[in-house]
């Protein structure tokens, strides 16, 4: 079943265009390749990629604020309130 966002860009080639070459210069920013090598080779010495069947399997491995990872499941990573302080900034912070 897709998503708002997804159904947006399936209708909506033009924007769909945009975002992808958007996405393309995002991920090859420093800081993004940076923080991709650095999650894969943690996710490596921890054997995160071997563990079909273990209590990692089909688990990301994400970035938590006090610098250490944590494995999550893909969609709890995506788009977490709590693990990056961008992301807090970004949808308003804390409802009082």
């Amino acid at each position: 079943m897709k998503g708002k966002t997804a159904k947006y860009y399936a209708t909506h080639p033009d924007a769909r265009k945009r975002h992808q070459e958007y996405q393309l210069e995002y991920q090859k920013s420093v800081e993004q390749v940076k923080r991709r090598v650095e999650l894969n080779r943690e996710n490596r010495r921890r054997g995160g990629y071997s563990d079909e069947t273990g209590p990692h399997a089909g688990k990301d491995l994400s970035h938590h604020r006090n610098g250490k990872f944590t494995y999550e499941s893909p969609s709890k990573n995506r788009g977490s309130k709590k693990n990056m302080p961008g992301d807090v900034r970004a949808r308003g912070g804390k409802k009082k």
